[in-house]
């Protein structure tokens, strides 16, 4: 949740000022070790004891081919972002046009899912899916992706206007459906 506060337009305007051109850089380490300690710290700490559910070969095959799925389809996804600019490096070394977003994406996966990135971290997730922690924690954090989706959705609304309410009606948000392209 602290994710999806900070990322508010008072909290980044407040945090931007204190932070400067390092705000973004800064954001996205903060949130990158929260997410690896919610996950890796969990798993080691609170899921010693979880049980292994019983599975045949298959299922762990198809959860495997789910799980590279989903890197992959992270890591594609990645790479129709500037980034530099994602990750605040930009930011971080430019003195100029800091508030410069991208441009909607359209192509590549976007024209399949809104949310390519998200739909591969929801791969991953429940394609990791082992014990009862790996599932606790996956229902979790689809929540958690679930609620930040909302608000992604409703920032993007207010960056881009009608040209993503037209691009909402016409493509998924997370799941890719036949004749749902653009």
């Amino acid at each position: 949740m602290a994710h999806t506060l900070l990322a508010g337009p008072k909290a980044k305007a407040a945090l931007a000022s204190m932070l400067g051109r390092s705000y973004r850089f800064i954001y996205n380490v903060t949130a990158l070790t929260h997410i690896a300690l919610v996950i890796y710290g969990g798993r080691y700490v609170l899921g010693e004891g979880a049980r292994n559910f019983a599975m045949s070969d298959t299922l762990k095959s198809g959860l495997s081919g789910a799980m590279i799925l989903g890197i992959i389809t992270f890591i594609l996804a990645l790479t129709q972002y500037d980034l530099g600019r994602f990750s605040g490096l930009t930011q971080l070394f430019e003195r100029q046009n800091q508030d410069i977003e991208e441009p909607l994406h359209l192509d590549g996966l976007h024209r399949f899912v809104r949310h390519p990135l998200y739909t591969g971290v929801y791969l991953y997730l429940w394609g990791s899916i082992r014990t009862e922690f790996d599932l606790v924690t996956t229902i979790w954090a689809s929540a958690y992706l679930m609620i930040g989706s909302y608000f992604e959705e409703r920032k993007l609304i207010a960056s881009y206007g009608d040209a993503y309410i037209h691009y909402k009606a016409r493509v998924p948000a997370i799941i890719p459906r036949r004749g749902r392209a653009i």
